[in-house]
């Protein structure tokens, strides 16, 4: 599945659950994905602009281009999900959960180095 807009859904009763799936260029534009947990997906391109993320699980998931614009991401679980540029001051973050090793993907605008 790839190129979906899932942003034309009916919002009555909507709940989904992603794994295995390969939904790169898709988009999630303004949908409420409160819980949603995506396990070992591809996420290329996919836009969550707006989106409402809370509690969402990305389970060892690619998410390389993945664009996040005023996007609730609270108590979100990206610990093993991978490729992703989130801009903390353009989202919320409160209480989500990143790796160490992910951090790299919060801190790309501030034009920071990281080594080691």
């Amino acid at each position: 599945m790839q190129g979906l807009h899932f942003d034309h859904v009916n919002a009555f009763l909507f709940e989904v659950a992603f794994a295995q799936c390969k939904l790169n260029l898709t988009s999630f534009y303004q949908v409420v994905l409160k819980k949603t947990k995506f396990t070992e997906c591809q996420l290329e391109e996919v836009d969550f602009a707006e989106a409402d993320l809370t509690q969402a699980v990305f389970a060892d998931c690619n998410l390389n281009g993945a664009s996040f614009d005023n996007t609730n991401l609270e108590k979100a679980d990206l610990r093993s999900a991978q490729g992703y540029i989130i801009n903390p001051a353009q989202n919320r973050l409160k209480k989500a959960k990143f790796s160490r090793s992910g951090l790299e993907g919060l801190l790309v605008q501030y034009d920071i180095v990281i080594e080691g």
